[in-house]
């Protein structure tokens, strides 16, 4: 990983470089800031600068307890690393809640246990040539449980020579006050609109047009971007069954509305959830549209254009009732509703309210 890798990000890149270049850096830094900012990214670039080597950095990240797991054993990171090398392959840019699904374990809390401290002190004491840097970069160091929290304290106090910690936090303020107080803190803002942009269009062969609506929606994370783009396809589809839904409610088709309600019940239960979602995105975007206030809008250009046309007809006088109606029925999937007489009810009152004056 090198800052070139890094998305936007120059001031913190310039601190970073500056403090190699003029021999001060300190023993502990924590870069902080919102999700999807590039903080993993910077992190891992800034350890491979320091060291002469990928070897003498160590990696500590939030894992889980397995089944397999004796009831006293005290797991690490090292546990999970073939997991880690899988997820990172494709850079450092994801989530917790991606890498958890990385762990098949999407519903178990993440924690970084006792055994970790451990796992850090053998990797650190283990010699390096002379003015080689060792670093640990600890990916949400917030998920420390207290134990190891302590212990890394007690190594921050009296830190091995020429090693670095590297903190990279969503939630700083959870951790000890003193571990805070013992780390520079950088904060990382999200990412600069234009940085977006280039690196869709140079990264991604994103055109202009689109980047531009992208980078809107993404409101600074790449995160978000990346999120985007994996399910463009699914909101095309998406996007063609709203349209579909919204011609047949004002032409009151109830034949074609049947065959739609259907349709969206032969999906899997989580797909008519993003569907349920989608629609009520699109129909807040839709009631935000004829305000006119193109800041306020987070739609793609495809979703823009049937807009134009449409949006006046999601107002004051029914937009709550169809959020309202939206909600209901995500709820009613949730808790597995006769999904095809779900389905039908809900296009129905969809078509009263639609045409509600």
């Amino acid at each position: 990983m090198r800052f070139e890798d890094v998305i936007g990000q120059h001031d913190v890149k310039n601190l970073l470089t500056q403090m190699i270049d003029e021999g001060h850096v300190p023993h502990a830094i924590m870069l902080c800031g919102p999700q999807g900012c590039g903080k993993l990214a910077l992190a891992v670039a800034f350890a491979e600068m320091l060291c002469d080597t990928r070897v003498n950095i160590h990696f500590t990240y939030p894992i889980i307890r397995t089944s397999e797991m004796s009831s006293n054993y005290s797991p690490s990171s090292l546990d999970f690393a073939k997991e880690w090398v899988e997820m990172t392959k494709d850079g450092y840019y994801f989530s917790l809640n991606s890498w958890l699904k990385e762990l098949k374990a999407e519903n178990q809390q993440a924690s970084i246990f006792t055994g970790e401290s451990v796992a850090i002190l053998h990797k650190l004491s283990l010699s390096t040539a002379a003015k080689s840097y060792k670093a640990c970069v600890m990916w949400l160091p917030e998920k420390m449980n207290g134990e190891c929290a302590n212990k890394l304290l007690k190594m921050l106090e009296e830190p091995p020579v020429n090693t670095i910690f590297i903190l990279v936090s969503e939630e700083p303020e959870s951790l000890l006050e003193t571990i805070r107080s013992r780390t520079q803190r950088i904060d990382v803002k999200k990412i600069a609109d234009k940085d977006i942009m280039q690196a869709l269009q140079e990264r991604c062969g994103v055109n202009e047009t689109d980047a531009k609506k992208l980078t809107h929606i993404a409101n600074g994370s790449w995160l978000k971007v990346m999120e985007l783009l994996e399910t463009e396809n699914e909101n095309t589809e998406f996007l063609e069954l709203f349209i579909s839904l919204m011609r047949m409610c004002y032409k009151r088709d109830i034949r074609g509305l049947k065959i739609w309600s259907e349709e969206a019940a032969k999906m899997g239960r989580e797909k008519q959830k993003r569907l349920l979602n989608y629609i009520q995105r699109l129909v807040r975007e839709n009631f935000i549209y004829n305000f006119h206030n193109e800041e306020m809008i987070y739609m793609t250009q495809a979703e823009e254009n049937f807009a134009v046309n449409f949006a006046r007809f999601i107002n004051e006088n029914n937009v709550v009732e169809i959020n309202n109606l939206l909600e209901d029925c995500q709820r009613d999937v949730a808790r597995n509703a006769n999904i095809k007489v779900l389905f039908f009810d809900f296009v129905l009152k969809m078509t009263i309210l639609l045409l509600k004056k």
